[in-house]
């Protein structure tokens, strides 16, 4: 997926870049030659933040390298110096852990990213002949549809295919409090979430998953989520809240804000840098069509920034002005 075919467009994209580079008056001719560290993740609209951020930044004349990193275990490389930037940190997931990070002195929030994140449970329409009471979370206690879901290692239980452990999300604790009869298995990676999601799909397969937006399936595939019941921070701070009376997590995952995250030293290193990642903004619609055109047209990642980069100069130029 990420290797790169370079069409005139990518190569627009560079030279546009190159340009922007030696610019005189550039705020990185005054501030610290050290490169920003970006992290990557495991999913593909972290890849496209991340590059089309490092983009803007070379463009600005700083250096910058990219760090693989796990989600949650991004914000301790934060904290130790050895990550400075995250580009996408969930709402939906990641509350705590930013939380307990920012208390440190460490992290900081750089503000939203323009995308609203939703995660949760995730079926194909398909599925509604055998679960017709679906999508009201109360169709699962049926032993008919959750078998409809269940594999010979489950059965008669479903199967839920969690998100990688590493993405929280307190599934273990939602299957508890609202008794559902599924097993929960975690998807090793992210690229072996959707292959799963995308072999399924194609043969018809019966299928539970873990899945987000923003993302291609929702997009490309006709599915719907679970209506758990909706999420309130009382749900995971008050067992007595909702309709298990003795535990907590009985609801839906939160929706909210993406947000970028980074090392407190960004600030006070690059504040030029750290002006132009306040500045940044993509919707879900944009980022959506992107991950459309890697997923059903087979671009690289590479080329689907270089060519926003070359279709929004004016948008992120004013965002390193």
């Amino acid at each position: 997926m990420r290797q790169s075919t370079r069409g005139p467009r990518g190569l627009l994209a560079v030279l546009l870049l190159s340009v922007m580079a030696i610019s005189p008056a550039s705020a990185a001719e005054t501030e610290s030659t050290d490169p920003i560290r970006i992290s990557l993740n495991d999913w593909t609209s972290q890849f496209i933040s991340s590059r089309i951020m490092g983009g803007v930044l070379e463009a600005a004349g700083y250096n910058v390298a990219y760090v693989q990193a796990d989600y949650l275990g991004q914000l301790k490389d934060m904290e130790a110096g050895r990550i400075d930037l995250a580009m996408e940190m969930w709402s939906t997931t990641a509350t705590e852990a930013m939380a307990a990070a920012e208390a440190t002195g460490r992290v900081e929030t750089v503000g939203p990213t323009g995308m609203i994140a939703r995660e949760d449970w995730w079926f194909p329409d398909y599925m509604l002949a055998a679960c017709p009471k679906l999508p009201d979370w109360r169709g699962l206690l049926e032993l008919t549809c959750a078998e409809a879901f269940s594999t010979p290692d489950t059965a008669p239980r479903g199967l839920y295919l969690g998100g990688v452990a590493d993405w929280g999300g307190f599934d273990p604790e939602r299957i508890a409090a609202l008794n559902l009869p599924f097993d929960l298995v975690h998807a090793e990676s992210t690229p072996a979430l959707i292959a799963a999601l995308k072999t399924a799909y194609e043969a018809k397969l019966p299928i539970m998953l873990w899945l987000y937006s923003p993302h291609w399936a929702p997009t490309l595939y006709d599915g719907e989520w679970v209506e758990f019941p909706a999420w309130e921070e009382a749900c995971y701070a008050d067992p007595s809240w909702g309709v298990n009376p003795k535990m907590a997590y009985d609801c839906a995952k939160p929706t909210g804000p993406i947000w970028k995250a980074a090392s407190t030293d960004l600030k006070t290193k690059w504040p030029g840098a750290y002006k132009a990642i306040q500045a940044y903004t993509m919707s879900n619609e944009a980022m959506e069509a992107m991950l459309v055109e890697v997923q059903r047209d087979g671009k690289s990642v590479e080329d689907i920034v270089a060519d926003w980069l070359a279709d929004n100069e004016n948008t992120w130029r004013k965002w390193i002005e």
